[in-house]
């Protein structure tokens, strides 16, 4: 049994959902494949800021582009995905750090990005429960926040208003067009889009991607503890490091009252299971931050897997070795963020239009073909 599709998406997770609206809106006939809950994998391991970072320009642009477009769709989202603009204050411990925050906020500016710098008593004033010492920070109030299993479970059912169709079914292998599923059936597209995380190395070969242990915690109730999403200056040194675990101190604030707290990163870590040595080091943290949050329980806990790049930028447009294989994946930690742009981007490449950003430093070819090489 085959059926024939403008576009097929692998995955749906936050980026394949969002990928498969944007394809559905624009007129394609869209199947999307998901063997199991939709936004289950490293989506429901995310803790859904939406986030402008600046590791590099081209994570600064996709991030702040894709920030815009949830900011487009927020009127929209329903009550569940409990989208809220609380705004990040990036926290400087020392004066050094504040360095740094000047720095930050000089970017951003050049880019348009409204910021503003915290010294102590303001940081103080907008954040008491911040250890006093801290020496102040940069707020900034356009990112948000929202609860990533109900995003893309929204942006699915509204794919699937503009006719797209989930096929609940797993595939096991794709290439020249042809998606062959767990049940024998063959699915038919020109254009197949890996959407996949952490998996899609198993139906894309040698793509240059390792996984990336996280664990997230969440507590009971404390409405106003924490007004905005607190994060280090230190964490893009965390996040950025390719060897070592490493932890960084970031909390959210729900709609609840409840703290959701990271953040965690291991490499070759496959098992599922909580490290309690590493959950460890996390709280550990967050008290030298956050003091009084030891006074709170911890309802839950639980760890996830996201596909990480080389370069730290994610993989989106052709696949090299088959015309007919598109890639949106190795998003890492960001996905939830730049999931909206993503698919633009890759809608933009399908239909030869002009793409609000350059789609060229996250072609899938800038690391392939030094994949290959090497």
């Amino acid at each position: 049994m085959s059926s024939s599709y403008d576009a097929i998406i692998l995955g749906a997770g936050i980026v394949g959902a969002a990928c498969a609206l944007e394809c559905a809106r624009g007129g394609m006939r869209i199947a999307v494949v998901e063997g199991d809950v939709v936004g289950g994998g490293a989506t429901a391991a995310g803790m859904g800021h939406i986030v402008i970072m600046d590791d590099s320009m081209a994570q600064l642009e996709l991030t702040r582009y894709s920030q815009l477009l949830w900011a487009e769709l927020a009127p929209e989202l329903p009550e569940d995905t409990e989208y809220e603009t609380t705004g990040t204050i990036w926290v400087a411990a020392d004066q050094q750090e504040m360095e740094e925050v000047y720095r930050k906020q000089a970017v951003y500016g050049q880019q348009g990005i409204v910021t503003k710098v915290l010294d102590r008593p303001a940081l103080r004033k907008m954040e008491p429960n911040l250890h006093p010492g801290l020496a102040g920070g940069l707020l900034v109030p356009s990112d948000a926040v929202l609860y990533p299993p109900c995003a893309a479970r929204y942006l699915l059912e509204q794919a699937v208003r503009h006719d797209a169709v989930v096929v609940p079914k797993k595939a096991v292998r794709i290439g020249n067009g042809r998606v062959e599923l767990n049940d024998g059936a063959i699915l038919e597209s020109q254009r197949i889009v890996n959407a996949t995380g952490t998996a899609a190395s198993d139906l894309t070969a040698d793509l240059p991607m390792r996984k990336r242990k996280g664990h997230l915690v969440i507590t009971d109730r404390a409405p106003g503890f924490v007004r905005h999403q607190l994060v280090e200056l230190g964490y893009l040194r965390s996040a950025g490091s390719s060897t070592a675990d490493s932890v960084a101190f970031n909390v959210q604030p729900r709609k609840t009252g409840q703290m959701l707290i990271g953040s965690s990163r291991q490499y070759d870590a496959d098992h599922k299971e909580v490290d309690r040595s590493m959950l460890v080091r996390m709280l550990q943290r967050v008290q030298q931050y956050l003091p009084g949050i030891a006074d709170l329980s911890v309802i839950r806990t639980w760890t996830g897997f996201r596909a990480s790049t080389p370069d730290k930028l994610p993989l989106i447009g052709p696949y090299s070795d088959d015309p007919t294989i598109f890639l949106a994946t190795g998003h890492e930690g960001l996905g939830i963020t730049t999931s909206l742009a993503t698919a633009k981007l890759l809608m933009n490449y399908f239909t030869g239009s002009r793409s609000a950003i350059p789609l060229e430093p996250y072609l899938p070819s800038r690391i392939l073909l030094e994949a290959q090489h090497a």
